[in-house]
C-alpha cells in the first residue's frame, strides 16, 4: 500500500521504515506536519490483516483502535493492487462509525488509467504518488478542509514525536527487512540498550540486540564469517547517521527467543505490547 512511504513523502523527512514487505509498521507512528494552514498529527498505523501470531493481534486491535480515535481516517491502497474487498470492509466500518474519511489510491506513477472504486463519492478519492509526490498537495489540503480547528501541540520544528532510540531499533530492522528474505524478515525484533553521545568524539553509540526465533535465523541474520551483520549494520548506520548528525558507532548482537512474537512478556518489554 505504501502507506510510510506516503506519510515520508508528505513530511519531505523520513519517520518511518519502509519495505516491500507486508505488515512492515508493528506500532503507530506519529508524524507531525505543520504549514502556514495549521497542523496535522498523521498516525501511521500497521495494516489490517488477518494475524498468524498475538503479535499479529495487536498490531491489527492498534490500527482499529485508531480508526476509531481519529478525527479523519485515510484509507490507502495500493494503485496498482486495485481496490480489493479488504478495502471495501474497511470503508465500511468507517461510514458505520461515521468518521470523516478520505480514500487514497496510492502509486500514480504505476498505472496509466483508474477510476474510483464503485459507489464511492468522487470528491473522497485522491490519487497520489508517494513517488513522484502527485497530488498530495492536493490530498493535505483536503484533511485540513475536514479538520475542526484546534491549538497546535508540537512545535513546528518537530516531525515526529518518536524517540530516537526507538527509530535507530526501526532503521535496524529496516535494513534486515532489505537485506534478507522468506521467513526471517517477519521473527525479527530490534532491542536497543544503549544509546549515548560521546561529546569529545562527537560519536552517537549505539548497541543493540536482533531477536530472532531460531537458530537457523540467527545463522542467516549473522551470515557467512559475519557478512550480513556488516552489511545490516552499515546499511543501518548510514541512516541513523542522517538521523542524528554525527557519526555512529553501532554494535550489533543477535540473540534467539524462542516465539518471541506469541510471548505477552516479550512483546511488552519490545514495546509491542497492548497498550504501547
Amino acid at each position: 500500500m505504501g502507506k510510510s512511504t506516503l506519510l515520508n513523502a508528505i513530511l519531505e523527512e523520513k519517520v518511518a521504515i519502509v519495505s516491500s514487505k507486508p505488515q512492515t509498521t508493528r506500532t503507530l507512528i506519529r508524524g507531525i506536519y505543520t504549514s502556514e494552514a495549521g497542523q496535522i498529527i498523521f498516525v501511521d498505523t500497521p495494516g489490517i490483516h488477518k494475524p498468524r501470531y498475538r503479535l499479529g493481534e495487536h498490531m491489527v486491535s492498534k490500527a482499529r483502535r485508531s480508526m476509531g480515535d481519529a478525527d479523519v481516517v485515510v484509507l490507502v491502497y495500493d494503485a496498482a493492487w486495485g481496490w480489493s474487498e479488504e478495502e471495501a470492509e474497511l470503508l465500511t466500518a468507517l461510514k458505520r462509525l461515521d468518521r470523516k474519511h478520505l480514500v487514497v489510491a496510492n502509486k500514480a506513477d504505476l498505472v496509466r488509467e483508474i477510476r474510483p472504486p464503485e459507489g464511492l463519492d468522487e470528491t473522497r478519492w485522491f490519487l497520489v504518488s508517494a513517488r513522484t509526490g502527485e497530488g498530495l498537495e492536493e490530498l493535505v489540503k483536503a484533511i485540513f478542509d475536514l479538520l475542526e480547528p484546534g491549538p497546535m501541540y508540537y512545535p513546528p520544528e518537530m516531525v515526529t514525536d518518536q524517540p530516537e532510540q526507538v527509530v535507530a531499533a526501526e532503521l535496524v530492522r529496516e535494513a534486515i527487512l532489505h537485506l534478507t528474505h522468506d521467513e526471517v524478515p517477519h521473527s525479527v525484533a530490534v532491542e536497543v540498550e544503549e544509546f549515548r553521545y560521546d561529546e569529545k568524539k562527537d560519536l552517537t553509540v549505539i548497541r543493540a540486540t536482533i531477536y530472532v526465533e531460531r537458530a537457523s535465523q540467527r545463522k542467516i541474520i549473522i551470515g557467512h564469517r559475519g557478512s550480513m551483520i556488516k552489511e545490516i549494520g552499515k546499511l543501518a548506520r548510514a541512516e541513523i547517521e542522517k538521523m542524528v548528525a554525527s557519526k555512529v558507532f553501532l554494535d550489533l548482537w543477535v540473540k534467539v527467543k524462542e516465539k518471541w512474537r506469541d510471548r505477552e512478556g516479550t512483546l511488552q518489554s519490545l514495546g509491542l505490547g497492548a497498550d504501547q
